[in-house]
């Protein structure tokens, strides 16, 4: 697990000097960003689940707390960085019994796309954007893995700086799905 912060303040501490670096910059104008918190479902691995539905078993959705940043370098690109901590274990519910495995924490980030905004009016719109990205998990034995994700969500502003969203995640890596929902601030 100390590996893990390790990689995670590497990470965050190249994205903070990156940020200086675009600040300083003179043909940047202004660069913005998004800070938000949230919360996420993590659906079991495909893989898993095959195993347990020979076994009559039920899958119970996992909590854990969404921390969100999302800079925008350009109008319709964003790079996003997460960080997902599990609130719970895997539960899975066989034979009435009630079983637990450990989840893990997840890291990542990537690159999105805007594909549209619809304005409501002068101070409210809502936009989607959708991309590749990649994260890094911790496995059972503490060793790293990392995983390729396809993530999307709808966001919807108000005013300059609000923003609310709610978007979906499939990870091809671990074959899990994940739902979040959340709300930020633009910086």
């Amino acid at each position: 697990m100390k590996k893990t912060a390790k990689i995670l303040l590497i990470i965050l501490a190249l994205a903070i000097s990156n940020l200086q670096a675009q600040k300083s910059d003179t043909l940047i104008k202004k660069l913005h960003f998004e800070l938000s918190f949230g919360q996420s479902l993590l659906f079991i691995s495909n893989s898993k689940e095959i195993n347990i539905r020979n076994e009559a078993a039920i899958i119970i959705p996992t909590n854990a707390i969404l921390f969100f940043i999302e800079l925008r370098p350009q109008k319709r690109i964003r790079i996003p960085i997460f960080l997902n901590l599990p609130t719970e274990a895997k539960q899975f519910l066989v034979n009435g019994q009630l079983i637990y495995e450990r989840a893990s924490p997840t890291f990542g980030s990537g690159l999105e796309v805007k594909l549209f905004q619809i304005k409501f009016d002068e101070k409210s719109k809502m936009d989607f954007e959708i991309g590749p990205l990649a994260s890094i998990i911790a496995d059972k034995n503490n060793v790293l893995r990392v995983a390729p994700i396809i993530a999307g969500r709808f966001r919807i502003m108000r005013g300059e700086n609000f923003v609310m969203y709610f978007g979906g995640s499939y990870s091809f890596g671990i074959n899990a799905f994940g739902i979040l929902y959340g709300t930020g601030t633009i910086f």
